[in-house]
């Protein structure tokens, strides 16, 4: 007889697999960040239909229900999918910080140049007007 837990496993990770491989497709989601969510749908589906392989890892772990195990599993996957993004969270706010660093100093030369261009105008006018006087 199937277990409910691993019923429930198995359709879980064929859903993920198919939500994940929809979003790749339709470009919401790249395939850098979606290999995690991959990696994490088939490591569930291999565990939920290979029950042998879930025993004997709970069996070796110590842990009385397989399916436990399972889901054990899946939250140290999604606790590591977790540091990771919050990994590239931090570098992508720093490189967003630098970003606009850059340009505010970009203004800033900008509107100096713009002002030295318009002082060095005003004096080649001045001039000009000296001349002909």
């Amino acid at each position: 007889m199937i277990d409910r837990s691993i019923i429930f496993t198995v359709g879980a990770a064929v859903i993920a697999l198919l939500v994940v491989l929809e979003l790749v497709r339709r470009r919401h989601l790249s395939e850098e960040y979606s290999l995690l969510w991959l990696a994490t749908a088939v490591v569930m589906l291999t565990l939920g239909l290979w029950r042998d392989l879930l025993h004997n890892l709970a069996e070796l772990v110590g842990i009385y229900d397989p399916s436990n195990l399972l889901f054990l599993l899946a939250g140290f996957f999604m606790l590591f999918i977790q540091l990771y993004f919050s990994t590239v969270i931090t570098r992508l706010t720093r490189e967003s910080k630098e970003s606009a660093q850059q340009i505010a100093r970009l203004g800033f030369e900008l509107e100096r140049l713009r002002g030295q261009q318009i002082n060095d105008q005003k004096n080649q006018s001045d001039q000009s007007a000296d001349v002909d006087h």
